[in-house]
């Protein structure tokens, strides 16, 4: 049960996500459809809350003595996701998100998606259903790797 909830936990954590949940619960030989689940569950259970409020506390802290630098990095990911996203989509700005989520590349997980939806004035609910798209495509492709790379590590042992 304990490793069940380091699987949530991490796959909670902005820039490792359910990209670093599930190669640890291949890694620990957790059962695979219930630690997936529960890092794909882990990993959209922050969007809502990053689409309605993340931006709105970032614009507020970024001048903030302490905190103003951090925010500030926050800021410019999220806009220039945004950015990133809009220049190759177009109209197709869903798709667009639902892959951007989905290919586990360094920055572009679930809660850069949903950042980035939030600057682009996106839909709340269409964007929660791409970015949940991508947390699925995601996890199969982390899926998918991390087991292959734990099969071909156990052929040597």
């Amino acid at each position: 049960m304990k490793k069940y909830l380091i699987v949530f936990l991490i796959s909670m954590v902005p820039l490792i996500e359910l990209r670093g949940a599930i190669p640890y619960a291949v890694g620990f030989n957790l059962p695979t459809i219930p630690s997936y689940i529960i890092a794909v569950i882990g990993n959209m259970l922050p969007v809502p809350f990053i689409f309605i409020f993340a931006r709105k506390i970032l614009e507020w802290g970024k001048d903030k003595k302490i905190i103003g630098g951090f925010f500030t990095w926050c800021l410019e990911k999220g806009r220039k996701g945004g950015e990133k996203i809009q220049a190759k989509a177009g109209k197709g700005i869903y798709i667009a998100l639902l892959l951007f989520v989905g290919i586990p590349l360094p920055g572009t997980g679930a809660w850069t998606g949903t950042l980035a939806a939030s600057f682009l004035d996106l839909d709340f609910r269409k964007s929660i259903i791409y970015v949940m798209g991508g947390v699925i495509l995601a996890g199969v492709i982390m899926l998918a790797a991390s087991l292959g790379v734990f099969g071909a590590i156990r052929l040597f042992n």
